[in-house]
């Protein structure tokens, strides 16, 4: 839960390692580019809205995901996508 005042934000509740990894799983194993909401209701377990912003927002702080328009782009190293995009274009 995020209490913000005028001047700052103070987090009451921060995510747990399994929900941060739910969500990567989600992401990574999603057919198309999710939306933030459609990520988010398609989770396997429910989570506040707060919660689910704050991991998305550490996930693109740590290089993971990527945000294009309202898409969440997964850009960490281990892609498949990617990797197979890469591979044929050698």
């Amino acid at each position: 839960m995020i209490i913000s005042n005028k001047n700052s934000l103070r987090i009451l509740h921060y995510p747990k390692l399994d929900s941060i990894l739910m969500v990567e799983k989600a992401i990574q194993e999603s057919e198309d580019y999710p939306t933030r909401m459609g990520l988010w209701r398609s989770l396997p377990k429910q989570m506040q809205y707060q919660t689910f912003k704050l991991i998305l927002d550490y996930l693109e702080k740590s290089n993971k995901i990527m945000f294009k328009e309202d898409k969440i782009i997964w850009i960490f190293a281990n892609n498949k996508k990617l990797n197979k995009l890469i591979q044929e274009v050698k």
